[in-house]
């Protein structure tokens, strides 16, 4: 509420008849009922989408042109007697708190000590509002927001802000007192002065719900993304011309690998609880490289060759992850990372693979169907159902689906259903010389369950160690590929650690905490190059999609499942029998996991306008020519292109492309990176998103808290520190958000 000064003030109380208003003192009701005003609705929705209002208290002036564009300062001057300075409350817009205060800023004085006739003005004023309110129900002027608008003599416009219902407590207050209350309604500080845990989560961030609990929600946590953290090898390896064992190892080595990088970035990370596995960021560009000219007549060793060549691209592009992260370059980078860029960029990544998808489990329509049909019921239709209060149809769709359709596909194969006279199911060698065989030959080999011999040939026990596939070799063209990819996959993570504070955590982590969070996920790239997973290592985005549906966000837990992978990673048998699964039901769970990836991408959107005529376009066109682009690539087949997959040729585009300099390092490099559709979305939205003129509230710029704001606050002790040995080593390391 804004105040003039007293001759002023009397002035605009003056009524239409000439006399004036003095109202006897009253109690003040509020200007909207209760029921229309909820302030935790709003502080919530303010809080998940970063919301900054535009509106300020004087007429035509907006708050971008008096305030910094990220925070809403919220300003009560009292005019003095004689003339002073005016104090100055900064409410942060997102979390509701008041700022702490900085410069020069004069501290608001002891009621005891305010004048006394500036106290009856502002009782004249809130009177006078309740007058205009009961005339104007839905605000002065017909604002439905309650505001009642003035005018006194060319003077401007004057807002009176609705005043929250008073309660028992709050009349004992010394008159003139004023008692802000910092926390939303049924919200306070929790222990240690921290937030509590936002309301519907089954475990918060830091709550402990015991041992038994732990290991249940790990479990549950990990179940639910097995198709990001299994599928991949099934694609790869056998487009790397490797066997059932290899890819059974390669399974196992990713679960391991994903259970160490999920506890390093939980200990040294974001400390945010997000699991880290093989992304599909990196399969197109792996599948560009397996399918170069040079590999595709390979026949001896041609497995291990493709895989080291791969390990040494990874390491070279996770090292450029981490110079991005520990140098500080990512905190400067993060000011042209928006929602406008991050949204098409996710969605690439899973429109990319369409190709892939349903003309591979349409190779047996009598399992892929009843799959993707099994997993949209679960998901969609039998979302709601609480069975032991536990909505398992939501948790375990996935896992569920492939158990019950490949019981059936079992039975199907055990029936006969697949069996032709004179043919093996050891496909293809035993059967490239009959044709009768090689008609069926597809259908065997995707749709019966005994193909595999993975459960045969592997192990027991397998440590998974560095180095297994050989010394990893290191090529030019490869490396710049790799680089690119990293930071693709590193604009997937900015968006994911954003929306993950939002759901775990009342603060967003600062531009060091995330720049901290991408050097060590290039760290935990390098280690999975070390390794040999084929790809490296990121947060996967579907980890949002699980913790809204778990209700579980706590890092113990993250943890704890993290070890469960690690251990169940030493068990061959267990990677043999994930690697057994048909390859058309495998299709048919990337089917859905692909489409999940594109909608969280596209769901970014909501963090600015949507609506937006600007937004809009530059959505549409950098998806359309990150998927138009990539085609003008692909379509220059290779001369060898007989001997490839059809599903494969789009990615054999890097070896005979249109880009043509006589350097044969940089031309691959060039096509390679052009025919990939999250490239050329990534490329487009960046450049349009950052030239075309929008305002930050338009343009969903990311809200990031400062360093200083968290140290200095006491309610929010910071998530994101370091543990106190690793955190006194990195004192000086400013950038790191230490």
């Amino acid at each position: 509420m804004e105040t003039g000064s007293s001759s002023e003030f009397d002035e605009g109380l003056t009524l239409r008849n000439g006399k004036r208003h003095n109202p006897v003192p009253a109690r003040v009701e509020p200007f909207v009922p209760k029921t229309d005003h909820n302030p935790r609705e709003l502080r919530s929705w303010a809080k998940r989408t970063g919301f900054v209002s535009d509106y300020s208290g004087e007429a035509g002036t907006s708050a971008s042109e008096k305030f910094d564009g990220v925070g809403l300062n919220l300003e009560r001057n009292h005019e003095q007697k004689k003339g002073g300075t005016s104090p100055k409350i900064e409410i942060d817009p997102i979390l509701g708190r008041t700022r702490r205060d900085r410069g020069n800023e004069i501290q608001p004085e002891n009621g005891s000590t305010r004048d006394a006739a500036t106290r009856a003005d502002n009782e004249r004023a809130l009177n006078l509002g309740i007058e205009n309110q009961k005339k104007h129900p839905f605000g002065g002027n017909g604002n439905a927001n309650g505001v009642v608008n003035r005018e006194s003599n060319g003077h401007g416009t004057s807002t009176v802000a609705p005043v929250p219902e008073v309660k028992k407590e709050e009349e004992d207050m010394a008159e003139g007192d004023v008692k802000v209350n910092m926390y939303p309604e049924g919200e306070g500080p929790g222990e240690g002065g921290g937030w509590q845990r936002p309301p519907g989560l089954k475990c918060g961030l830091r709550e402990n719900p015991g041992f038994v609990l732990l290991i249940y929600y790990g479990l549950q946590h990990y179940l639910s993304l097995a198709g990001s953290l299994i599928f991949i090898p099934l694609i790869m390896v056998p487009a790397m011309g490797g066997t059932d064992k290899d890819t059974a190892t390669v399974i196992s080595t990713m679960l391991f690998v994903s259970g160490i990088t999920t506890i390093l970035h939980s200990y040294f990370g974001t400390r945010l609880p997000l699991v880290q596995g093989s992304s599909f960021v990196y399969l197109a560009p792996a599948l560009v490289i397996i399918n170069a000219q040079e590999y595709r007549n390979l026949t001896e060793h041609k497995f291990r060759h493709i895989m080291r060549e791969l390990q040494g691209a990874i390491i070279v592009g996770s090292i450029f992850q981490c110079i991005l992260g520990f140098s500080g370059l990512m905190s400067l980078l993060l000011r042209l990372i928006n929602p406008i860029v991050v949204a098409p960029t996710v969605a690439a990544v899973g429109l990319a693979f369409f190709s892939y998808g349903f003309p591979q489990a349409g190779n047996c329509i009598e399992i892929s169907i009843p799959l993707i049909a099994l997993v949209l019921i679960f998901t969609l239709y039998l979302r709601g159902i609480s069975i032991f209060g536990h909505h398992i149809f939501r948790i375990y769709a996935v896992p569920l689906s492939v158990t019950i359709i490949w019981i059936y596909a079992s039975f199907l194969t055990a029936g006969g259903a697949y069996n032709y006279k004179g043919c093996s199911p050891n496909i293809p060698s035993s059967n490239i010389l009959n044709d009768a065989c090689r008609r069926h030959a597809y259908t065997m080999k995707y749709c019966r369950t005994d193909v595999s011999n993975a459960l045969s040939t592997a192990a027991w026990v397998r440590f998974p160690y560095p180095l297994q596939w050989g010394i990893p070799i290191f090529h030019f063209r490869t490396s710049i590929i790799m680089i690119i990819v990293s930071l693709v996959a590193s604009v997937d993570s900015v968006g994911t650690y954003h929306t993950a504070s939002l759901r775990v955590n009342s603060r967003a982590p600062t531009p060091g905490v995330v720049g901290r969070g991408i050097a060590v996920e290039g760290f935990c790239s390098i280690l999975a190059g070390i390794w040999g997973t084929g790809t490296g290592s990121t947060t996967l985005t579907e980890n949002m999609h699980t913790i809204d549906i778990t209700k579980v966000a706590n890092r113990k837990v993250v943890e704890l499942g993290a070890a469960l992978l690690i251990l169940f990673s030493f068990l061959g048998k267990v990677g043999a029998l994930l690697a057994s699964i048909p390859l058309a039901l495998a299709a048919s769970v990337l089917c859905f996991m692909w489409a999940l990836t594109a909608a969280l991408g596209l769901s970014t959107l909501q963090y600015g306008q949507s609506s937006s005529f600007r937004n809009i376009t530059i959505v549409g066109v950098s998806l359309f020519l990150g998927l138009s682009v990539p085609a003008y690539f692909q379509q220059y087949q290779p001369v060898t292109a007989l001997i490839l997959p059809s599903y494969l040729i789009p990615y054999a585009a890097a070896s005979s492309g249109p880009f043509n300099t006589g350097l044969e390092q940089l031309d691959f490099a060039v096509n390679a990176l052009l025919s990939m559709n999250m490239v050329v979305t990534l490329l487009v939205a960046f450049i349009l998103d950052n030239t075309v003129p929008g305002s930050r509230q338009e343009r969903g710029v990311y809200v990031w808290s400062r360093a200083e704001d968290l140290s200095a606050d006491p309610s929010s002790p910071s998530e994101y520190s370091l543990p106190k040995k690793v955190g006194w080593c990195c004192c000086r390391a400013k950038c790191l958000g230490v």
